[in-house]
């Protein structure tokens, strides 16, 4: 049986906004937010958004939150957009969070989350984010 061929992320690196992102081994992405500036978020969108039209497999995608200490109401906003995708369904997110105003919008935007959706949990360490993240994907359905 012939692996499938990992898609191309389709990132290039910006310096002018505060997030970047690479392909995880598995076939999902990692990203890592530095800031939370309207310029971060609205790249982050539209990525995101352009990444889902192509969505066709069960992904597992990691987001580090650590640095930020706080989410902005924009980013509440654009996270609850995009987690209500129909596409998303096809993902477990796992967030890594360190200070509790950061862990408090990611309830939220869990709690504005479609059910059926993304299949999102929080944490405080990348180790317990890659623990829940390599679970058997055939548990999200």
């Amino acid at each position: 049986m012939v692996e499938e061929e990992i898609k191309p992320l389709n990132w290039q690196a910006d310096p002018s906004i505060g997030y970047s992102v690479v392909r995880r081994s598995d076939g999902g992405m990692h990203f890592t937010f530095r800031d939370a500036s309207p310029a971060t978020l609205e790249h982050w969108r539209k990525f995101s958004l352009e990444h889902l039209e192509n969505s066709d497999r069960l992904t597992r995608n990691l987001y580090d939150l650590s640095a930020l200490d706080h989410i902005p109401a924009q980013a509440i906003t654009y996270a609850v957009e995009v987690n209500n995708d129909p596409s998303v369904r096809n993902i477990r997110l796992a967030v890594v969070a360190s200070h509790e105003a950061v862990r408090t919008a990611l309830r939220e935007i869990a709690a504005l989350t479609t059910p059926g959706g993304v299949e999102m949990a929080l944490f405080t360490t990348l180790e317990e984010a890659e623990a829940w993240l390599n679970r058997p994907l055939t548990l999200l359905v």
